[in-house]
């Protein structure tokens, strides 16, 4: 294979890639191999006929289109590294004529990543941010430690705000119970806003044991529509109060969720990791406020296939997390009652900014000439391989060279970011 650069303007590269007839014949061979047993030819059992019988039978360039197909995703992405071509979009290709015995070339034309040059982004103007730990956070801290160690008691009195019950219920709207507004022994955190607005609230001061008729509302935006907007009525028993039982902090408690023996020591331990925490938080501000008055000062022409490319990744990952709820995007659509157009076009500005925003890193890490590394990649790589307790070759190994690729993509970056704030003027 041989790939030659014609031109490259106007973000637009065209090149060709030639393929030898050896490869071409190689690559007939392996589609005949991997298809031999789809034909039936008389005299010869399934999948013994010879490639000359079948090319006989139906023609000689019956392999020819999965073998161009075969080289062309093979060759197409090592002409792309042999060219050192950074595209944004699917190549429009030409092929010249395909003959038995002999080679053939693939013209292509494909849209590039446009050559973008950052000015101003040295010494932008940004204002410091230093978040304070007062002594209120770090209790407020150590009780949210004895939240996450109390213990639910059942206890014998009404229902109040904050407890957990134990409830049976059956949904009605008129004389009609409705499918899936029933169910046994179900636990509910009363204030929790889980269910139904002002259904949580009516549970407050029953006692075990007692029934009551909640009545409320269904919101009319309620994802069920046959319930949307209508009054309905739940008859609810209480089965069991539970109240949230918080450990006593003193130093038992302190020895018993870490390795201080005092309050005092794990006061001043949470006031460093509290000030650890708003230190990263400030830091990430102002590298926010630093990239935004970089790109705020470069107006840079963003071509739309980028945009659109977003778009599709901002949906997809949208879609993966309607998913893990039980609903999708086309039942989402249905239930707000829009068009796929309308909900890309809503999200058309914000694909813009955040494609606009990484070309402004990538080019300040052209322009400063950053890299990563072989050792960043495997400080990265073993970060993750402590995370997840495994050895650093295995993350390696199972992570792919591509995703490999993909963190030093993502650690010269990072080195722009830091550029950028490094150098930001800070009042």
């Amino acid at each position: 294979m041989k790939a030659t650069l014609i031109s490259k303007e106007n973000n637009e590269a065209k090149f060709t890639i030639e393929i030898t007839a050896e490869e071409f014949e190689n690559a007939i061979i392996d589609v005949y191999k991997s298809q031999k047993d789809k034909f039936v030819i008389d005299g010869f059992r399934k999948g013994k006929a010879p490639r000359s019988i079948i090319e006989k039978k139906y023609g000689e360039g019956i392999f020819f289109e999965d073998a161009v197909n075969k080289l062309f995703s093979l060759h197409y992405p090592l002409a792309l590294d042999q060219l050192d071509l950074d595209v944004i979009d699917n190549p429009r290709a030409d092929f010249s004529e395909l003959k038995k015995g002999e080679g053939f070339t693939i013209t292509i034309e494909v849209a590039c990543y446009p050559e973008v040059e950052v000015k101003d982004y040295k010494g932008v103007e940004i204002e410091a941010v230093k978040s304070e730990v007062t002594d209120e956070d770090v209790e407020n801290e150590i009780k949210s430690m004895a939240r996450k160690n109390s213990r639910m008691v059942t206890v014998d009195r009404p229902a109040q705000d904050g407890d957990m019950v134990l409830i049976d219920y059956e949904g009605w709207v008129g004389d009609e119970q409705f499918e899936g507004g029933t169910a046994e022994r179900q636990p509910l955190k009363l204030g929790s806003g889980t269910f139904i607005p002002g259904f949580e609230e009516q549970l407050v001061g029953v006692s075990t044991g007692e029934s009551k008729d909640v009545k409320v509302t269904f919101p009319e935006e309620y994802h069920a529509a046959d319930l949307a907007g209508k009054e309905a009525v739940f008859k609810c028993k209480v089965h069991e109060i539970k109240e949230e039982e918080l450990p006593e902090i003193n130093d038992e408690f302190v020895k018993d969720i870490s390795e201080f023996d005092t309050m005092d020591e794990l006061r001043e331990d949470t006031r460093k990791n509290l000030e650890k925490a708003a230190e990263a938080k400030d830091e990430n501000k102002m590298k926010d406020d630093a990239l935004k008055a970089v790109y705020e000062a470069n107006d840079i022409d963003v071509p739309d296939v980028m945009v659109e490319s977003e778009i599709d990744n901002m949906m997809s990952e949208f879609d993966q997390q309607l998913r893990s709820q039980g609903m999708d995007l086309e039942g989402y659509f249905k239930y707000l009652g829009t068009e796929p157009k309308d909900f890309r076009d809503n999200l058309r500005e914000e694909a813009l900014k955040k494609v606009k925003t990484r070309m402004i890193i990538n080019a300040v890490a052209d322009q400063e000439n950053f890299e990563a590394t072989d050792a960043d990649v495997d400080q990265e790589i073993e970060g993750m391989a402590k995370q997840y307790g495994l050895e650093a070759d295995k993350v390696k190994e199972m992570i792919g060279a591509q995703n490999i690729k993909m963190i030093a993509g993502d650690i010269r970056l990072k080195k722009a970011i830091d550029f950028i704030y490094d150098n930001a003027v800070k009042k």
